[in-house]
């Protein structure tokens, strides 16, 4: 359980962390407007502005997950299976954000598919459990 427990938490950073290329790109752009930021990410374009989607699909990605993994948890259905996707989940996450920054669309939305897959196959393995 301690495995997606961890899961859990790396995946509730992730946001935080995607935050990182949004502030670099946000201090390239005349400073960080620390007034004003979601005004000035607005305004970013071509790396900067992917950055700030991705950014957000961060926060997107993560409710859904959650549900799976306290799911999984809470009905003690902690199998090899469940704990690969939610280690799977994670990894794809990552990827999907480099992807994002260096433009590779079509390998993003690939990528995003498999890891939104993965809580999805998470609670329907709990559903065909029970």
């Amino acid at each position: 359980m301690s495995l997606l427990i961890w899961c859990l938490l790396i995946a509730g950073l992730l946001p935080i962390a995607a935050k990182a290329p949004v502030v670099y790109f946000q201090n390239r752009d005349k400073g960080y407007d620390n007034r004003h930021p979601r005004a000035q990410q607005q305004r970013l374009t071509g790396a900067g502005a992917r950055a700030v989607a991705g950014h957000y699909n961060a926060y997107e990605a993560f409710p859904l997950y959650a549900a799976a993994v306290l799911l999984v948890i809470a009905t003690d259905q902690i199998t090899p299976e469940n704990q690969w996707l939610a280690v799977a989940f994670i990894v794809l996450r990552l990827s999907y954000h480099v992807l994002y920054l260096a433009n590779f669309d079509k390998l993003r939305s690939l990528v995003w598919f498999f890891a939104i897959a993965c809580p999805v196959l998470m609670i329907a393995q709990v559903a065909t459990a029970l």
